[in-house]
């Protein structure tokens, strides 16, 4: 199978427990769809926030605002410029274009994936002292940008679609930083058979990475996902294995006291099991496939 690794954040998170210091003010801001209508199925649209320039916010809690049967999946992402400076635009890699809307990518610079959602999944709440630094001068994200991929219109009320999520963040400085590395593959997927499809990236950072969560992400062919840990003395540790056709969510890892740093290589593996009368290939629509560990 053709593979790839994408790093889309070169930050790190550490720490094992998930409760708030009682002296740390947080706030909330609800960062959703603004009554989008969409007219058809695999759409994308992306929604944007400007960051205050001037002030440093730590997000460190995300509450989803969706359904499964509407939103296929939602992705935060981190910009130094969105595609576009709108309220609402098309983003989806297949070109699905809503009348009235422009197309774009998520992102014009400095795409980074903050937070993934998918099957129902709920509440995720970092560890204490760990937050995705943003805005300011120096977080090298100025924009937040809300992708939701509509699996369904046809529970969207006629005001619109309000999927999103509500954001916990504080502007105390966090002790660790939070981060995502992504690992994707691309390839197809036989008609009738059983394959395996696999992807590996080597770490470049001088950092002590900290794993504490990780997720998977496949659609309908998806059976088990599994990341590992390789050292450069060929030695194997499960970072965390899972069904992709649960709730979509981060997991605690398999050993809370795992770091890694550069030279470590992060492997994982799909394992997709096809009845279809056709070939699958890797794609955005919810008929393709994808292989993604984070």
């Amino acid at each position: 199978m053709n593979s790839m690794c994408t790093i889309l954040v070169i930050s790190i998170a550490s720490l094992l427990v998930v409760t708030v210091s009682p002296f740390q003010v947080e706030s909330q801001f609800s960062l959703l769809m603004p009554n989008a209508k969409p007219t058809q199925p695999e759409t994308y649209l992306c929604t944007t926030i400007r960051l205050d320039k001037n002030t440093t916010h730590y997000i460190t809690g995300f509450n989803p605002q969706a359904e499964m049967g509407t939103a296929h999946h939602m992705l935060l992402f981190g910009c130094e410029e969105p595609g576009l400076r709108e309220p609402l635009y098309s983003c989806g890699e297949m070109g699905i274009q809503l009348l009235g809307t422009k197309q774009a990518s998520p992102c014009r610079s400095g795409q980074q994936v903050i937070y993934a959602w998918a099957k129902n999944a709920p509440e995720l709440t970092l560890p204490t002292d760990v937050g995705f630094k943003v805005g300011g001068q120096k977080s090298g994200i100025k924009f937040l940008v809300l992708q939701v991929h509509y699996a369904s219109i046809d529970n969207i009320p006629r005001s619109g679609d309000k999927s999103g999520v509500i954001l916990r963040y504080t502007d105390r400085p966090q002790r660790k930083r939070a981060g995502v590395y992504v690992l994707e593959t691309g390839g197809m997927i036989p008609a009738k058979t059983t394959s395996y499809m696999e992807t590996a990236c080597k770490l470049n950072t001088k950092l002590k990475i900290h794993p504490f969560a990780f997720r998977t992400h496949t659609h309908a062919l998806g059976r088990v996902v599994s990341g590992w840990r390789v050292s450069p003395g060929m030695q194997w540790s499960l970072i965390g294995k899972k069904d992709p056709q649960l709730p979509q969510m981060f997991y605690p890892i398999a050993d809370q006291r795992m770091t890694m740093t550069g030279g470590d290589t992060i492997a994982a593996r799909c394992t997709m099991v096809s009845f279809r009368n056709r070939i699958t290939w890797v794609g955005a629509m919810a008929e393709d496939e994808m292989c993604n560990f984070y």
